[in-house]
């Protein structure tokens, strides 16, 4: 069989989800079967370091996005592209775009990462995406709640698209617990005898860590306890001025972005995701692999999924506090054997999400769209 060159865009290797979900298809997919190349802007981001060698990458020279469309369909017509592979609806926008003006037979497939809308002018925005995504062969969503979403609020037909969750690269998060090590002023957070709450993700409101903050007041009230918080993003300042009010400045660590987040999962006692909504939630399929008991509100779609409503973690309502620190508190006193029934219980979850097999679904709807003549 003829490889089939796929041109994967994306606005940068950044730091977030989108980036790390494009990492793991690049380094897993079959290169007996599929040519493929990266393509960014001219950004340097955290991830491109991990990315396997073989792989074609290509910068295009702009840092605007509205200047890409005609930079990328070049490179769409020199890679003779089969399919060209984009994610978030900014970026989406942009490859179908640069796709139709490269004037070849290449064929868009789009991802959905997000469970957006739900503002009159959000929604309305939606369906001029869904518009767009008429020139598109696919739709891939991350979870059945945003496929719903997809079809309601974007107005895409259902069977066009196709579910597949996000793969989690076990191997790397297994590898970057052997062989990672904390930052030097890190340890003594871990080396202590208070037990240690975790968190990760971008310091947002639809994280909503001010609710967690709270909750840890009152798990600090009655635990010997600390929380770690990593992340980056414009409530930081916020955030540490609500953890000063409470006085807990010397209990809450913000430690920022982590390369190996995996290996402060791995050592901390329990790890707590408090958002308002969620795709996907990558985190907490991460946290699972990494061996982390995980309590998360009832973030929808994606949280609720990833735990099978509450079968693979503690589960709390959105914004609730105080269920939040119970069952926190009710994670941190299981006894040894419970802890590790909880453990094994998250591994075996994880496994669904295994890399390995969520690009082999990937592949074959790469396959099944250039096998349609649409």
């Amino acid at each position: 069989m003829e490889k089939k060159r796929i041109v994967f865009f994306i606005y940068q290797m950044g730091a977030g989800g989108a980036a790390r979900t494009l990492l793991n298809i690049l380094n897993n997919i079959d290169q007996s079967k599929f040519i493929p190349t990266l393509v960014t802007l001219n950004y340097d981001g955290n991830y491109e370091k991990y990315l396997n060698p073989d792989i074609a990458f290509i910068k295009l020279k702009t840092k605007r996005l509205r200047s890409a469309i005609f930079p990328l369909a070049k490179v769409i017509r020199q890679e003779k592209a089969d399919i060209v592979f984009s994610t978030i609806p900014n970026y989406n926008t942009i490859a179908i775009l640069g796709n139709l003006v490269s004037f070849t037979h290449a064929k868009n497939i789009v991802r959905e990462a997000a469970y957006l809308g739900g503002t009159p002018q959000a929604d309305f925005k939606l369906r001029m995406y869904g518009l767009l995504y008429t020139f598109s062969k696919r739709v891939i969503a991350l979870s059945h709640g945003v496929k719903h979403n997809i079809i309601s609020r974007y107005k895409v037909k259902k069977d066009k698209i196709e579910v597949i969750y996000n793969p989690v690269d076990m191997k790397k998060i297994q590898t970057s617990i052997e062989t990672g090590k904390f930052n030097e002023e890190h340890k003594a957070i871990f080396n202590g005898n208070e037990k240690v709450i975790i968190t990760a993700g971008r310091l947002v409101e639809d994280k909503d860590q001010q609710t967690l903050i709270k909750a840890f007041a009152k798990v600090r009230a009655k635990m010997n306890v600390k929380l770690v918080i990593l992340g980056e993003g414009k409530l930081e300042a916020d955030l540490k001025e609500l953890a000063k009010s409470l006085n807990l400045q010397d209990d809450i660590h913000f430690l920022g972005f982590q390369e190996n987040p995996y290996i402060y999962f791995s050592q901390a006692d329990v790890f707590v995701l408090t958002s308002k909504r969620e795709g996907f939630g990558h985190v907490l399929a991460e946290a699972l692999a990494a061996g982390a008991p995980v309590v998360s509100t009832k973030a929808e779609p994606g949280a609720v999924e990833v735990l099978n409503h509450g079968e693979f973690g503690l589960m709390c309502e959105i914004g609730n506090e105080q269920e939040i620190a119970e069952k926190i508190m009710q994670a941190l006193t299981w006894s040894e054997a419970e802890r590790n029934h909880v453990i094994e219980k998250g591994l075996e979850r994880v496994e669904t999400f295994h890399a390995e097999t969520i690009v082999k679904q990937y592949e074959k709807v790469f396959l099944e769209t250039l096998e349609r003549n649409e």
